[in-house]
């Protein structure tokens, strides 16, 4: 073989190989950052998979804060909530400040990981308005104003 095309065969397999190994990268850190969103019935129920419930993976929790079970821990910046769905209630653990928006019987999605049978968020986002919101979070918050009989966000208010 020609030196001159051994070294272009060598150079094409080099930039194949980086080429591969780049996109190799690239897979695994999207798919380290992707977060799914489940609700606590499907959470409990083992639908989220074995992976969500052990707390091996990270994911979203969606649902309301369920009423009278929002308890701060004194002196620190911990809260405690629990979320429902209409069908379940999981129990969830947060440091750090909550955001304004942030009340009882008020929508809001937690990223985290399952510890012990409780899900310890290391975010918080409070319900703020349908525009900004993805429609698969949408449409389980939907889902879960109904069950709670929540009224509708968009419909206007009534006034005397």
């Amino acid at each position: 073989m020609n030196p001159t095309r051994k070294r272009r065969l060598w150079l094409v397999l080099a930039v194949v190989a980086a080429a591969a190994l780049a996109t190799t990268l690239i897979a695994l850190a999207l798919q380290r950052n992707v977060a799914y969103l489940y609700t606590p019935n499907e959470v409990l129920t083992g639908e989220a998979g074995a992976n969500v419930t052990s707390g091996e993976a990270r994911f979203r929790l969606g649902g309301m804060v369920a009423a009278d079970s929002l308890k701060r821990t004194p002196g620190t910046l911990e809260a405690r909530f629990d979320v429902d769905d209409g069908d379940a209630r999981l129990p969830v653990v947060y440091t750090g400040i909550l955001p304004d928006l942030f009340r009882e019987k008020q929508a809001v999605v937690a990223t985290g990981r399952m510890q012990g049978g409780v899900f310890v968020a290391e975010e918080v986002l409070a319900k703020h308005d349908e525009a900004y919101m993805p429609k698969e979070v949408a449409d389980k918050m939907g889902m879960a104003h109904k069950k709670h009989d929540v009224p509708d966000a968009q419909a206007p208010a009534s006034r005397p």
